[in-house]
């Protein structure tokens, strides 16, 4: 998978290479899936939610360039396979990760994969990931594994200076993702990069249950 699949779709950072050699995906997903644990595809994991490609994780991961002493969140932790490829990386350096899952069955599973492969630093928080996770902000990198019809502002404060986001934007299954970087207290680089779909990111600064855009989700052009 990581040397066909990823390293030659022109995946170059190595941290992000080790991690997907290093981490077991069939970990994650259901065991009548495991065969399947090494396609380039998503897969279901339960609540209508899917574990993501892993081309466009590894691809994600490097956008944001995730470093061994960053602290990290990801939001839409699903089954934990992203939350474990950042552990991955942390584990090299000082790094701290920290996932939310809205989904309480997915947010147990998670913690329960994390905690089989050693990875039980990691902490993953049920609840509205659209939130962020302000108690344990600020972050130098956020992932959000679901797309949103805009970036939520609630994760833009929580950037730290210098901090990455990156996060699918768009339709509901049609998005591109996003890269924010935080320069100042007020000032945001935005770069729109591939085409993607994802699960819709629900909550509060996302979408809503019946979909439409939620109340509290800013104006497209926000960032």
């Amino acid at each position: 998978m990581v040397d066909i699949q990823i390293a030659r779709r022109g995946i170059r950072a190595e941290s992000v290479l080790d991690a997907m050699r290093a981490v077991p995906r069939e970990h994650f997903v259901a065991p009548e899936l495991a065969e399947f644990a090494y396609e380039d595809s998503p897969l279901p994991i339960g609540e209508e939610q899917t574990i993501s490609q892993p081309s466009v994780v590894a691809a994600m991961i490097e956008a944001a360039e995730v470093g061994a002493n960053d602290r990290m969140l990801e939001v839409g932790a699903g089954s934990g396979y992203v939350a474990a490829l950042l552990g991955h990386i942390a584990r090299q350096g000082r790094g701290r990760v920290f996932a939310v899952e809205r989904h309480p069955s997915l947010a147990q599973s998670a913690r329960r994969h994390l905690q089989d492969l050693g990875f039980g630093d990691v902490t993953v928080l049920t609840g509205d990931g659209t939130r962020g996770w302000p108690e344990e902000a600020p972050f130098d990198v956020i992932l959000v594994s679901a797309g949103g019809p805009e970036v939520p502002k609630a994760l833009m404060d929580q950037l730290a200076i210098g901090g990455r986001m990156v996060i699918p934007v768009g339709a509901r299954r049609d998005q591109r993702l996003v890269k924010v970087v935080r320069r100042g207290e007020s000032e945001f680089e935005r770069e729109e990069r591939d085409r993607v779909s994802f699960v819709p990111l629900i909550g509060a600064q996302g979408w809503a249950d019946d979909g439409t855009r939620s109340a509290d989700s800013p104006d497209f052009g926000a960032a």
